[in-house]
């Protein structure tokens, strides 16, 4: 018969910490985190501007330089959404407001599925991939959702 001890200890309560940042809401930490990601990542805030994106999210979703996109809604920052029929027809605007990051802002709900990019090039094959978005909250609100991408 197996034995387990359990023992307790004090409980670890880090010290509270003042942000001096001028962006020191959820919105505003996560923005810094996503921009230094290495990881294929995304922010947008409830209007669905662009807040960050990582360099590598940039290069899996063929839109070019994180710069560029910063501020601007994610459907006109480049991204081409395609569905998953032999024709390759752009999304619908209904299928649009399906995608996992608009998804978890409307829902407030963690949200996931396959996206089909089309390709920068004409010579290049689209990307499917695979987003997990989550909604970000302020105040008790959604003012965002975060999406990680995984190549599919």
């Amino acid at each position: 018969m197996a034995h387990v001890e359990l023992s307790l200890s004090e409980a670890f309560v880090p010290a509270a910490r003042a942000s001096t940042e001028p962006e020191s809401d959820n919105v505003g930490q996560w923005s810094s985190t996503v921009s230094r990601a290495d990881e294929p990542c995304l922010l947008i805030d409830a209007d669905t501007r662009v807040v960050a994106i990582s360099t590598a999210g940039c290069e899996l979703l063929c839109l070019g330089e994180p710069d560029r996109l910063i501020g601007r809604p994610l459907l006109d920052g480049g991204l081409r959404l395609l569905d998953f029929t032999a024709n390759r027809g752009e999304l619908t605007e209904a299928e649009i407001d399906k995608i996992p990051p608009l998804l978890a802002l409307s829902s407030g709900r963690l949200a996931r599925g396959l996206l089909r990019v089309q390709a920068a090039t004409a010579n290049s094959s689209d990307a499917t991939v695979d987003a997990i978005s989550t909604p970000v909250l302020t105040d008790g609100t959604v003012a965002g959702s975060l999406t990680f991408f995984s190549e599919v």
